[in-house]
């Protein structure tokens, strides 16, 4: 799950990027109002977290401007501004959620993920298809009930296409939730990842949709 974080203070972005490593997300860092702008332009996001006092603008009046301009994208406001008041504001000027300062890591993380359960249209914490379950909480993969250990790449790029349960998912948008802007991507990266899952969860698990992607298909009994 790819994040877009905007947050100025130095300190706190590099803990926000490294904590939610750890939680499984893919995190990218900007500091300004126009560096956002232009990242939600070029960039694949699934959520962000948006802090509100920016050098050269207010987050308030960024997430307002997203939302007149129709981009739906969930955002998680973080601010020292932590009274009932701010809150108000911040959720009805379009925030999906609000955390203020300090905060804990894990419940951030816990947010994201139950933002992105809303945005799939599921309830249940766990991720299903097939014989494969997914627990974003645990970072844990199985099949058929039994876990199998998964690196932090394998586990990214299953839980991108188990959020689109039997579609098509381009190359790109998988390299995009596998690596980070500062990150180099080898040619072939991708592909040692697909087949070290394919290794793992059984060779007809993930399609190859030559020239698109690849796609999670039901192991035929």
């Amino acid at each position: 799950m790819r994040i877009l974080i905007v947050e100025d203070d130095e300190t706190l972005a590099d803990g926000l990027v490294a904590g939610l490593q750890l939680s499984g997300f893919v995190p990218e860092l900007t500091g300004t109002c126009a560096d956002a702008d232009c990242a939600l332009r070029d960039g694949n996001f699934a959520a962000v977290v948006l802090d509100l006092m920016l050098p050269d603008g207010s987050g308030l009046d960024l997430l307002k401007r997203w939302r007149h301009a129709g981009l739906h994208i969930p955002v998680i406001l973080l601010t020292a501004l932590d009274s009932v008041g701010d809150r108000i504001s911040g959720l009805d000027r379009g925030a999906d959620d609000y955390l203020g300062k300090p905060f804990d890591l894990d419940e951030l993380a816990a947010r994201l993920r139950a933002i992105a359960r809303r945005q799939e249209g599921r309830a249940e914490p766990v991720m299903r298809f097939g014989t494969l379950a997914l627990d974003p909480a645990r970072q844990m993969a199985f099949r058929n009930d039994l876990p199998v250990s998964l690196s932090r790449r394998e586990y990214t790029l299953l839980a991108a296409l188990m959020e689109r349960p039997g579609g098509i998912v381009a190359r790109a948008s998988l390299e995009d939730q596998l690596y980070g802007w500062q990150e180099g991507v080898e040619s072939n990266a991708l592909e040692v990842h697909v087949h070290n899952l394919r290794a793992k969860l059984g060779a007809a698990v993930i399609r190859t949709v030559r020239g698109v992607g690849y796609q999670l298909q039901e192991e035929v009994p």
